[in-house]
């Protein structure tokens, strides 16, 4: 395809983007931690909704999804799990993490972590396992981003361009608005991504289906290959065992982009609100695997399965609805690479410099917005411009040890006898065993390294725990008033009711 149309649409799409993230700090210093972190505690239930949805939904929806689709079939579906149980963690935690943020000045997930335990150690240390995971996770949508632009622009634009081109947008409205400019242009994105994706998925339908009907695309499937709707999938490499732990370790890591979300909600009601009507955006999912499916038998030798979408709309679609893809495909990214990279920025300030350092909030909140560039600069663009093959067994390392940090999150919400020490044992073997069953044993018995480490972890944290000084009664009562208020006033009554004797 040679037409300019579609890298034209692209680059629009990325002129939206810098206007809206760029006006989002109107009338509003952004140096402190409140304003930059978290958006001043104001975000609405319509605003919150399309941040949480739009973050959580990456590239891999237009390229990961149909390409699973395309090479293993209904797996693919292992997504839609694991985000709509997110939705339900949502409706319960996020009310709870947001009270925490409100009446103890919490502003990333580290500072809750070192104030719960009384360890400042901890909480950087949670801080610094998370950001392994969330740059690896921020590096594979950038490169993404990057192919996307060289797609539309036919080649012109090489990937190390595409690279720089994105993360100079993303820094220029991530750095003057912080987490207003997420905000903002999460909604913008959210919307985006959910029209493009129906139109591609009924535009392929009508096209190769027959009809706009997904179920004849299914109905064709049964009848053809039926190994695609079932498990262990066309390839036979998904495993029941596999693909379930992969979806219990999703489910478990708590990544701090979704805590600083929670966090940025105006009241704990705008959080529940948000997160009842969030499983309805995750219908973006099912046009795109519908493509896959489609994929199957329109492009049966396709050489890279993630680019089955991005084949078939170069090949076969109208200009308007490639530029469509690729400005759709192009948010994907964005929307969920702005979110890790503030974390991190955010992280760092807050939790490792400031108590190392003695740093006071608005010397930090200065920090936070300056580590932004270093952090793009000097690890997210050489490591996205090399492209590594082993970037994906980075990420799932770094997955595998972020949910080691669950016992923190444990001690926190339900175990009052959680101590500072039995979280730290239980995630140095839990990452261990996961690093071991990754890099020597590749997940041994067809499960995820990481639920192994956890095997591992969680009997470790409990042990060790019981040996071991809990935190202050006083922070244990202050938390769980607002974990488990009716079990903290039935303590408080049975302690009354003990000193009358």
């Amino acid at each position: 395809m040679t037409s300019s149309v579609p890298i034209i649409m692209t680059l629009a799409y990325l002129g939206v983007a810098i206007f809206l993230g760029l006006r989002a700090r109107t009338g509003r210093s952004m140096n402190s931690l409140e304003e930059w972190g978290v958006a001043g505690r104001s975000m609405g239930p319509v605003t919150l909704y399309l941040l949480i949805a739009a973050g959580s939904v990456s590239a891999y929806t237009f390229m990961g999804a149909p390409g699973w689709a395309y090479t293993k079939g209904v797996a693919v579906f292992y997504v839609v799990i694991y985000l709509s149980y997110l939705a339900l963690v949502a409706w319960y935690f996020g009310p709870k993490v947001w009270a925490f943020g409100r009446r103890f000045g919490h502003v990333t997930q580290g500072a809750a972590i070192a104030d719960r335990y009384e360890s400042s150690l901890l909480g950087a240390l949670a801080a610094g396992v998370m950001s392994i995971a969330s740059l690896a996770y921020a590096v594979l949508q950038t490169i993404g981003a990057a192919y996307i632009l060289h797609v539309m622009s036919a080649g012109r634009l090489p990937i190390w361009v595409g690279v720089l081109v994105v993360l100079s947008c993303i820094a220029l409205y991530l750095y003057a608005s912080g987490q207003r400019a997420i905000g903002i242009t999460n909604a913008f994105q959210g919307v985006l991504m959910l029209a493009v994706a129906w139109a591609i998925g009924l535009w392929a339908s009508q096209r190769f289906g027959g009809g706009l009907w997904f179920g004849d695309v299914f109905t064709t499937l049964r009848e053809r290959d039926p190994a695609f709707l079932t498990l262990p999938g066309a390839q036979g490499d998904m495993s029941f065992a596999f693909w379930t732990t992969s979806i219990i370790v999703s489910m478990l890591s708590f990544m701090p982009p979704v805590w600083t979300q929670w966090m940025s909600a105006s009241s704990a009601r705008t959080i529940r609100r948000s997160a009842t009507w969030l499983p309805s955006y995750y219908v973006v999912i099912l046009p795109m695997v519908v493509v896959g499916f489609i994929g199957i038998y329109s492009l049966p030798e396709l050489a890279r399965a993630d680019t089955v979408a991005l084949e078939l709309a170069m090949q076969q679609m109208p200009v308007w609805l490639v530029g469509l893809l690729g400005a759709g495909t192009l948010a994907a990214s964005m929307s969920s690479c702005e979110p890790f990279l503030h974390s991190v920025a955010l992280s760092y300030a807050k939790d490792i410099a400031q108590p190392a350092f003695k740093l006071s909030d608005a010397v930090a909140g200065k920090l936070a917005r300056r580590l932004l560039l270093p952090i793009m600069a000097l690890i997210v663009a050489p490591v996205a411009i090399a492209e590594p093959s082993n970037l994906v067994m980075i990420l799932l390392v770094g997955l595998g040890f972020a949910t080691q940090v669950l016992p923190a999150f444990i001690g926190m919400f339900f175990w009052t006898r959680a101590s500072k020490l039995g979280v730290l044992s239980g995630i140095v073997v839990g990452f261990i065993v996961t690093l071991l069953f990754t890099l020597v044993w590749r997940n041994p018995l067809g499960i995820h390294a990481g639920f192994w480490g956890l095997v591992v972890n969680l009997p470790v944290f409990v042990m060790v725990s019981c040996l071991t000084r809990p935190a202050s009664t006083a922070v244990i009562t202050r938390f769980f008033a607002i974990a488990a208020p009716t079990r903290s006033r039935l303590n408080a009554e049975s302690k009354d009711l003990a000193s009358r004797g």
